[in-house]
């Protein structure tokens, strides 16, 4: 059965920082593409963030480049996004996918707040 779960949202300053994480099961972690989405109320899910199965490259929305930063543990099949300086538009639920050829895979989302 395959599971991707992620934790690590919550509420936060403005400026302040969090770290995501995606457990996954059930599937080749290693062989798969990992990425982080949003959601915000009123819009459509976006890409934040990207990483490829060997962690060689990495793509990010201009909106977090040099704020946010996806990382990965094969040997844990996980996947992480660090989130600094975060801003009150970053508010959204986040998501991450799993992703091989046709196969993709989605967690159920964590929610981040930015707010004082």
């Amino acid at each position: 059965q395959v599971q991707l779960v992620e934790s690590g949202g919550g509420l936060v300053q403005p400026g302040g920082s969090l770290r995501l994480s995606c457990a996954a099961s059930g599937f080749t972690f290693s062989s798969y593409a990992m990425s982080w989405y949003r959601q915000a109320p009123g819009k459509e899910r976006e890409l934040v963030a990207a990483i490829v199965s060997g962690a060689i490259a990495t793509n990010y929305a201009d909106s977090v480049k040099g704020r946010f930063t996806i990382s990965r543990d094969n040997a844990k099949n996980t996947v992480y996004q660090q989130m600094n300086s975060l801003k009150p538009e970053d508010t959204a639920v986040y998501y991450c996918k799993a992703q091989r050829l046709r196969l993709e895979y989605w967690g159920q989302g964590t929610q981040v707040t930015v707010s004082s």
